[in-house]
């Protein structure tokens, strides 16, 4: 299946901006990607028509609590989860935050977590920090920057022993595009009755998400980066959820997946979720939403897979161009550090944004990857396409990478 580029271009009203003339390419460079006018409308017709808290005894209320129900049917249906093992927060950093603090509560003395070093910060820090404060240790899996940057699994098999308690880890890097093997590691986790907690915020716009296949305890995501708003969305396996204990208020819910909301959710935020859920549902096909989206991502990697192609073929061309990770379209998202021979990743990104090209410069907060990379700070260029780009772009985005020298 193929879908109509022209016509997916025209539901992002950013993408028609022009710049000294030229129509403005997004190429990651704001950090995620641009929301679909179906979900700026949903969310606006919800702020129109007024909303308000949930529990009360009228209309509004109602309203607002359909709309929860809409927005984890919708991430169900997007993860191959249940509804009540879907919950929301701010952002993918606040929730995972949420969930160390409440997993912390479990562990014991002389208990060990493993993290890699391919996951952005989000996906490390809390966890760091809470294992701190539990007194267990941490342990890293590596990856080889020489091998395409895929982790490296004989060392999570050293890592893992019969007291870890749990396994973080991507679902792609947000930096290099590394896929990572995610059911074989879930596996190698449960074989010593650890729990896995897996990134898969920059997984999201590219490819399919499946918890019930991979098996996964947790998987966490944020709605902006699959064409929607600013919100975390997170699975949690329904028997885990219930019988963690999160740190709340104490006259809020008791019972999952409410129990772990705190405070008032952005409703409108939450109807630009399903709204975003069904956009990607829209460029597939099949008789349920999850048949649709299942068909939507089979379209959007192959357009992806088509462009990452180009890209790299492109960049093998061109000699003061460095790739880091994957050199061809296997194994990874279409998301690519490069660094520029004698120019700074900042001002690298500078001329891009210049000439109409917006990219990402630093360490996009993939603080271990940088420095795995000798990179630290100042980090690389990241380049990155989802589904909505085009091979104009590609083409021109290279062309003013061979300008730079």
């Amino acid at each position: 299946m193929t879908f109509d580029i022209a016509a997916v271009r025209d539901g992002f009203p950013a993408l028609g901006r022009t710049l000294d003339g030229r129509q403005v390419a997004y190429l990651d460079g704001p950090g995620g990607t641009q929301m679909h006018a179906s979900v700026i409308d949903a969310m606006a017709g919800f702020m129109t028509r007024g909303g308000s808290n949930t529990h009360g005894h009228f209309a509004a209320s109602f309203d607002s609590e359909a709309v929860v129900d809409d927005a984890r049917d919708a991430v169900a249906d997007l993860f191959g989860a249940q509804p009540n093992e879907i919950l929301f927060g701010q952002n993918m950093t606040s929730l995972t935050y949420a969930m160390s603090r409440a997993l912390a509560r479990t562990w014991s003395v002389g208990d060990n977590i493993v993290l890699t070093r391919l996951d952005h910060d989000a996906n490390v820090a809390p966890w760091m920090q809470a294992a701190h404060d539990a007194l267990v240790g941490v342990r890293f899996v590596d990856f080889d920057p020489s091998e395409g940057c895929n982790l490296d699994l004989s060392t999570l098999d050293l890592a893992l022993d019969e007291r870890t308690r749990l396994v973080a880890f991507t679902h792609a890097s947000n930096a290099v595009g590394t896929i990572t093997p995610v059911a074989s590691i879930v596996e190698r986790a449960h074989s010593v009755g650890a729990l896995t907690y897996v990134d898969a915020v920059h997984f999201a716009p590219h490819g399919l998400i499946d918890v019930a296949e991979t098996g996964t305890d947790f998987l966490v995501a944020s709605a902006y980066k699959f064409f929607g708003p600013h919100t975390g969305c997170l699975f949690g396996r329904d028997e885990i959820l219930s019988a963690l204990a999160p740190y709340k208020l104490r006259p809020a819910p008791d019972a999952s997946p409410d129990k772990w909301e705190t405070g008032t959710q952005s409703f409108e935020s939450l109807v630009g979720v399903t709204a975003a859920v069904d956009y990607i549902a829209s460029l597939g096909s099949g008789s349920s939403r999850r048949e649709k989206i299942v068909s939507a991502y089979s379209a959007i990697s192959a357009h992806e897979r088509n462009l990452a192609n180009r890209f790299l073929a492109g960049v093998e061309s061109l000699p003061h161009v460095t790739l880091y990770g994957q050199p061809t379209a296997t194994g990874r998202s279409a998301t690519f550090a490069v660094e520029v021979d004698g120019i700074s990743s900042d001002t690298v990104a500078e001329r891009l944004g210049e000439r109409g090209c917006f990219v990402w410069a630093g360490d996009y907060y993939a603080y271990e990857v940088m420095h795995r990379l000798d990179r630290g700070a100042a980090g690389l260029v990241r380049i990155g396409f989802v589904h909505y780009n085009t091979e104009d772009e590609v083409e021109r985005v290279l062309g003013e990478l061979d300008r730079l020298a």
